[in-house]
């Protein structure tokens, strides 16, 4: 169960627009079938969708799972860089999301792993075959996903203990003062913004270490190493310590010269164990092409007198 109190920039709206801020992932209509339903309570009451909220009111919900959809195979292609009957390691492109929500069935990575694939683990249900991590939307590089539940349960444990190497390049905002740092600090949904996530001391353990790869002078490019694996947690940490990605409008209210579609973020290498080898294995992906281009405008810059 999930509780908010209303503030008074909250005053006066309604109760089913109030929980679609706080739930993005839910439709409007899914959210008045819980109110209805007595899912969600206004001071301990039920109460009607419409209901009009007052400062100090407290919302209670805890909902009932939506329907899952019947996701398909969809022959959407795939750049595969390492595949066994174990697991397969996909370097996503920019725009792809990795697994379906409600609202979006089609066109993400599960999609065409089903497609690809005869077998995926089922640990993470119908929504999320295969799928042990997650990379954002518009972030580019390596996913891996596992094609039955014992290497799941492997990469899975393996991603608990931070021995899963994971590191990416990143182009953010102004000049760092050090060569490399550490962020430690606990991230949680936002406290307004469900579609967000923030520094929060409630939240749980997160760790970013960061290293200066060039300085640009307005920008710097550099590489994140995760050593947890919370959403959006490079995004966060970086906008955190005033450095947020270039192209990130959710994390930055700056705007830039470059036009990037989202943040430019791309996940390069990623290493682990071998479910069923034993063997250390580690992977890279070359920066995309809209990188590539952004570095070398920014390269040019600096080479002028």
């Amino acid at each position: 169960m999930e509780q908010f109190e209303i503030t008074p920039e909250q005053k006066g709206m309604r109760l089913d627009l109030f929980l679609l801020g706080m739930y993005p992932e839910h439709t409007r209509s899914f959210l008045q079938k819980q109110i209805k339903g007595c899912a969600v309570l206004v001071n301990g009451k039920s109460a009607k969708p419409g209901a009009s909220l007052k400062p100090g009111d407290v919302v209670d919900a805890e909902f009932s799972e939506p329907e899952e959809p019947d996701v398909q195979p969809e022959p959407i292609p795939l750049n595969i860089v390492y595949e066994d009957p174990d697991v397969i390691l996909v370097d996503k492109p920019k725009g792809m999301v990795v697994h379906p929500a409600p609202g979006h069935t089609s066109g993400t990575l599960v999609n065409a792993l089903l497609y690809h694939c005869t077998d995926l683990s089922g640990i993470n249900g119908v929504m999320r075959p295969g799928i042990v991590h997650r990379i954002d939307k518009d972030t580019t590089g390596l996913v891996i996903a596992c094609k039955n539940d014992t290497a799941h349960q492997s990469l899975a444990e393996q991603l608990a203990a931070h021995t899963v190497t994971r590191r990416y390049y990143a182009i953010v905002s102004g000049n760092f003062r050090e060569d490399e740092g550490t962020v430690n600090a606990p991230i949680a949904r936002h406290r307004t913004d469900r579609k967000k996530m923030a520094v929060d001391p409630a939240g749980k353990e997160a760790v970013t270490h960061f290293r200066v790869l060039e300085r640009f002078g307005e920008y710097t490019f550099v590489e994140c190493v995760l050593e947890t694996g919370r959403t959006h947690q490079i995004r966060v940490h970086m906008s955190h310590i005033g450095h947020p990605l270039l192209g990130d409008t959710q994390y930055s209210s700056g705007k830039s010269r470059f036009h990037t579609e989202g943040q430019c973020l791309h996940a390069y290498i990623f290493g682990f164990v071998h479910p069923r080898t034993g063997a250390y294995m580690e992977f890279t992906s070359e920066l995309p092409a809209y990188f590539k281009k952004i570095l070398s405008a920014l390269r040019k810059d600096c080479a002028r007198p």
